[in-house]
């Protein structure tokens, strides 16, 4: 076992690397920044239109879920450039899948938004 905190503790020291984490992702990376302000506008957006529960809770979803990925694409693009800065295949590659899983989660919340506002 990992030596370390337990309990609220480890609960209370984790959620200050977390917010150190959004601290630093919206300080060093222009696309969260950007996907947290659109998230900003739309979540009023979410409120205010006409929907049901669940369409409502879609909507956040789909807004949770690409800060979520976004999150984890800029995590795997800073260890990759933490290894080395000469290109590697693997690196590519990483770089490239974290940034398509990206791609679907921004194509997901536009199929959302567009399904719930105009259907």
């Amino acid at each position: 076992m990992k030596p370390g905190y337990t309990g609220i503790k480890r609960v209370w020291k984790a959620t200050f690397n977390s917010l150190r984490g959004i601290k630093n992702a919206w300080c060093y990376e222009a696309a969260f920044r950007q996907e947290s302000l659109m998230c900003l506008v739309l979540v009023p957006v979410a409120l205010l239109v006409e929907a049901t529960l669940a369409e409502r809770l879609l909507l956040f979803a789909s807004l949770f879920i690409l800060l979520i990925t976004e999150l984890l694409n800029s995590a795997i693009e800073a260890v990759v450039d933490r290894v080395g800065a000469e290109f590697h295949e693997l690196s590519g590659r990483a770089k490239d899948i974290a940034s398509a899983a990206v791609f679907f989660a921004l194509l997901f919340m536009a199929v959302v938004w567009v399904a719930v506002l105009f259907f």
